[in-house]
């Protein structure tokens, strides 16, 4: 059976049933749907394990989205945490003080240990977040079905994103240094310049109601 629930991040626990492997939907206090604002829109997509050798488990991915339980976390592990630090960077004008953010995949302790209270803020953003999830157990690697729905799913909200159901105001993400992401309201580059493709709804659906 596919698995939906609605924790914050904060939350997570490994000792949940995880799936081995899925694709997870993020939403984000006080963003809400235009159309029906006791609905909330979805932020981010999410999914693992697009590469044939790949082993990442859908619980790994979350945590490392999520960081540490003491706050600290690792941006270069995590995409979506670099894109909440660039969005604060950006926002609060601290350039100078974080000049190495997001700038390659290794770094050096001290750098490291200077980040440390930024990656600590984005785990504080990250945490209020909610998500839901389903399980998708297919073979690892790019023709998975999880990437299809998170393809699909990406470019479809982006889509609507610019038109039906834009970020608010307030939005984080608004101050982003990606235009694409400010304008889409989701916390993404990749696929939201794509034309939607309606087939990946059937595939959403058949493992959404497997038993």
């Amino acid at each position: 059976m596919a698995r939906q629930g609605g924790p914050s991040f904060s939350d997570l626990d490994g000792g949940v049933a995880w799936p081995e492997r899925g694709v997870y939907f993020v939403f984000e206090p006080g963003e809400n749907r235009r159309s029906n604002s006791h609905v909330a829109r979805v932020v981010r997509v999410g999914t693992h394990a697009l590469r044939a050798w790949s082993n990442t488990t859908l619980w790994n991915r979350l945590r490392q989205h999520r960081g540490a339980r003491d706050g600290s976390g690792n941006h270069r592990t995590s995409v979506f945490r670099m894109h909440v630090g660039r969005a604060l960077i950006a926002r609060d004008g601290l350039q100078d003080v974080y000049p190495h953010w997001d700038q390659g995949r290794n770094a050096t302790v001290d750098i490291r240990r200077g980040e440390q209270d930024l990656e600590r803020r984005v785990s504080e953003v990250i945490g209020r977040m909610r998500l839901a999830w389903i399980a998708v157990s297919d073979d690892a690697g790019p023709g998975s079905d999880r990437g299809v729905i998170e393809r699909g799913a990406i470019a479809l909200l982006a889509s609507e994103g610019r038109k039906a159901d834009p970020p608010s105001p307030g939005w984080l993400g608004r101050r982003a240094p990606s235009e694409q992401m400010r304008l889409s309201g989701l916390w993404h580059v990749h696929h939201v310049g794509d034309s939607p493709d309606p087939t990946f709804l059937d595939v959403l659906e058949d493992w959404a109601t497997r038993r």
